[in-house]
């Protein structure tokens, strides 16, 4: 994950947050299970000691992986940016060539990514087809569905 992760400072901190819970609260509570799972007796047949070690595994999986995300972070100021192309943070309204309908999307890290919110990721099909056009812009999309082409109606932030 040596990639750059673009975010807002409200995601930022919001990441910065969850890792602290994670470590300060989740962290202990799991050993604080593995501890009272193995005093139950022999581990080999121990389901519960298991399940515990199964779930300590599956949390310092996520403490690394927010600790790479954030590491990688880089903290982009939503006044300086450009909208005379498309870009991340920019909102860009779409015209499906296809279906003559219009959509408003987002354009965001990863981590933000919320298709309920209009917001996609700048690593999708979308994204990646429509980064870096500008204002009427004809942009052709490879997605699993075939070829669809947007032209580009507005970008905003």
């Amino acid at each position: 994950m040596a990639a750059t992760n673009y975010v807002t400072q409200q995601t930022f901190d919001n990441m910065l947050v969850e890792l602290h819970q994670l470590k300060t609260v989740e962290r202990p509570a799991a050993s604080a299970a593995i501890a009272e799972a193995r005093e139950k007796g022999d581990l080999k047949e121990n389901a519960e000691y298991d399940a515990a070690k199964e779930a300590q595994g599956m949390l310092e999986a996520k403490i690394k992986y927010l600790e790479g995300v954030i590491a990688t972070a880089r903290i982009v100021d939503e006044t300086t940016i450009d909208t005379s192309r498309v870009s991340i943070l920019t909102k860009v309204t779409l015209l499906n060539m296809n279906t003559k309908k219009t959509v408003t999307y987002q354009i965001v890290s990863e981590k933000e990514a919320d298709l309920k919110l209009g917001k996609i990721s700048v690593t999708s099909p979308i994204g990646k087809g429509i980064l870096g056009k500008q204002k009427d812009e004809v942009a052709e999309v490879s997605v699993p569905a075939g070829l669809l082409k947007f032209k580009i109606i507005e970008i905003t932030v």
